[in-house]
């Protein structure tokens, strides 16, 4: 009989098979908040994923943020803070505008994502999290927060991938002047 070490424990591998078969058999039939639809193996999956996509979107913010467009459908929007583009090269031309519109900052700009809620659907989802730009000028300065707010994205998957189709983006603290005439609490 194989046995697996976990820390300080052994255990058989027959009654590591029945646990992750448990483990395996809960996921599969389990509800998450009060009218989610039940989880699957490949919902689960497809949670991860879309959580590694907005990982890597916001990792292209702060200097770098290029061909973002390619993260959306060929009619997908984006509007941040009432400013709205339709369409893979508009959403290209408003991040543009954006860092056109937006103080140089000097240092390393991170975006922290938390309290994610994604919510998957079969080849459709919803995700909702709160975003925090923060700024370390130098290594030895301590970081400070620039900006937070939140979002609302509705997705797709095409293909076998995930894209944004619809993703709306309010500021809750920080907001550039170039939304101030556009911005509404929302």
């Amino acid at each position: 009989m194989g046995y697996m070490r976990f820390g300080r424990f052994t255990v058989g591998a027959t009654l590591t098979l029945a646990f992750t078969a448990a483990l395996l058999g809960f996921a599969e039939g389990s509800r998450g908040a009060a009218g989610d639809p039940a989880a699957t193996l490949q919902s689960l999956v497809d949670r991860a994923t879309i959580e590694d996509m907005l990982v890597d979107y916001y990792g292209q913010l702060g200097g770098r943020d290029q061909n973002l467009g390619h993260y959306y459908t060929e009619d997908g929007v984006l509007d941040v803070n009432g400013l709205i583009a339709r369409g893979r090269k508009p959403i290209e031309g408003l991040y543009a505008s954006i860092a056109q519109g937006s103080p140089r900052l000097k240092g390393t700009f991170r975006m922290l994502l938390t309290n994610p809620k994604v919510v998957v659907q079969g080849n459709s989802a919803t995700a909702d999290v709160i975003w925090t730009g923060v700024i370390s000028e130098t290594v030895q300065s301590a970081p400070r927060f620039v900006e937070q707010g939140r979002e609302h994205d509705e997705l797709v998957k095409q293909s076998g991938r995930w894209y944004f189709s619809n993703r709306v983006i309010t500021s809750d603290g920080g907001l550039p002047a170039m939304f101030q005439k556009t911005y509404r609490k929302r």
